[in-house]
């Protein structure tokens, strides 16, 4: 049985962000999982270091989730929200707005995170062709930036790994610096901070009249590799985004819902964006629910008679779908009364303890951490941080080394992702960070044998 699955996999199986090769060579099927484990078909079981990529909250097999879905399947299943709407994704629309910055009123729903952002691209283009300044319809996007692999989501990113080889399908976008604090010259938070705020100024000065929104990672960018900016990038951004007339969207997917210690990573600079994209965490892990917000002085720029054709035409067959709502607002409910958000900001402080006694490994070259968003970059020399050549593939050993010892993640690169899901208990966090700290030890000394 268990080599049968596993033929049938290599026979028929793509998988994403997945060299095939590599899969055929260490193949893994999962058949179950509880509580923040997973188990293979084997009957082996791993910690969910990343909480099967940064989705999980509660745990797998969370029974109030599992009741919610049950109960809503006795009703129905799904029924369009094109011209109509139904009840939990009504209820779900009126929790996300009051929970969500101030500023945001409005609920547009799809089923990924990267929907959601090509939903907010869009949303900021025809606000400004609706209210007569069709010039303004170019983006700024951040270097380093990912927000999803659709075409626009793909336009506003800036990693060449995904993106390059899709270029001629791409639209042009500016490309903004962020920081980069263990990369740039000087080493220093407030410098760096400066240095970049100081060249999206300029770039907004030369270009704002044909701007028509800035889209930014929320605290930490997570696909680059879990760069978290310094004290005052975010809000510093806002300030410029207003001060030009140019939309903030913020991508809240990764960062949104308990990740970094805040429902919403944007909380921790009192940032107001015009759009946000949400998504990963909103149902806890389950199901395929995302979120577009916008404010209401957005959405009045498509409210108005049918035959002046401001309407916004887009959609998905599942938006708004009643099982992913329905677990979405007991996941909500789950927030409240298990006081997540305190948990998470309480854990991460015994999270940071263990993770600086990574430090003394000797090719641990930076440690960066936010909340439960934490990435171990992994370097060939600590003092002149040069990078492992890239054909070592260290991260990638480092990960199969991990699952060998009980643990799943995927690196980016050389910088090893820990993202477990917010329910993990103190010692749970210990033995993932024992586990990453032998697996760095044994595969950085052999590798440079």
């Amino acid at each position: 049985m268990t080599q049968n699955l596993i033929e049938k996999s290599k026979n028929h199986l793509w998988l994403p962000f997945t060299q095939m090769k590599d899969y055929d060579n260490d193949p893994l099927i999962i058949d179950s999982g509880n509580g923040i484990k997973v188990k293979d078909i084997d009957g082996n079981e791993y910690y969910d270091g990343f909480s099967s990529v940064w989705l999980n909250v509660h745990g797998h097999r969370k029974k109030e989730l599992d009741h919610a879905i049950k109960l809503q399947l006795e009703k129905i299943s799904h029924s369009t929200l094109l011209g109509m709407t139904n009840v939990p994704a009504t209820e779900l629309a009126e929790k996300l707005i009051n929970i969500s910055p101030e500023q945001l009123t409005r609920v547009f729903y799809s089923d990924s995170g990267a929907e959601a952002m090509e939903i907010a691209l869009k949303m900021a283009f025809q606000y400004w062709k609706n209210i007569g300044k069709p010039d303004k319809h170019k983006f700024i996007s951040m270097q380093n930036g990912y927000h999803g692999d659709t075409i626009g989501a793909v336009s506003v990113g800036s990693i060449d790994l995904f993106h390059h080889v899709y270029g001629p399908l791409m639209f042009d976008s500016f490309k903004s610096p962020i920081p980069y604090v263990y990369r740039s010259k000087s080493g220093n938070p407030a410098q760096c901070r400066d240095e970049c705020l100081y060249e999206l100024e300029q770039l907004l000065i030369a270009n704002h009249g044909e701007i028509a929104a800035l889209s930014i990672e929320s605290m930490v960018q997570g696909a680059s590799g879990m760069i978290v900016m310094p004290t005052g990038f975010l809000s510093g951004v806002r300030e410029l985004c207003t001060k030009y007339d140019v939309l903030m969207i913020v991508d809240e997917v990764a960062t949104g819902f308990g990740r970094t210690g805040k429902m919403f990573a944007c909380e921790y600079e009192s940032v107001q964006p015009d759009l946000m994209a949400a998504g990963k965490g909103i149902t806890g892990g389950y199901l395929p629910i995302a979120a577009t917000l916008t404010t209401e002085e957005i959405y009045e720029a498509f409210y108005d008679d049918y035959e002046t054709l401001k309407t916004f035409f887009h959609g998905h067959s599942y938006t708004g779908n009643q099982l992913g709502c329905a677990v979405a607002i007991e996941n909500l409910r789950l927030f409240e009364t298990e006081t997540i958000i305190e948990q998470v900001a309480e854990k991460a402080e015994g999270l940071h303890l263990l993770l600086n006694e990574l430090e003394s490994l000797p090719h641990v070259g930076d440690i960066r951490q936010l909340g439960f968003m934490c990435g171990i970059e992994l370097v060939q020399s600590k003092e002149t941080k040069l990078p492992f050549p890239a054909e070592k593939r260290v991260g990638y050993q480092v990960s199969l080394k991990m699952r060998e010892l009980g643990m799943l993640t995927r690196p980016m690169g050389d910088v090893i992702v820990f993202m477990p899901p917010l329910a993990s208990t103190r010692d749970e966090l210990e033995a993932m960070v024992s586990i990453m700290k032998d697996a760095i030890s044994e595969v950085t000394s052999v590798t440079l044998k």
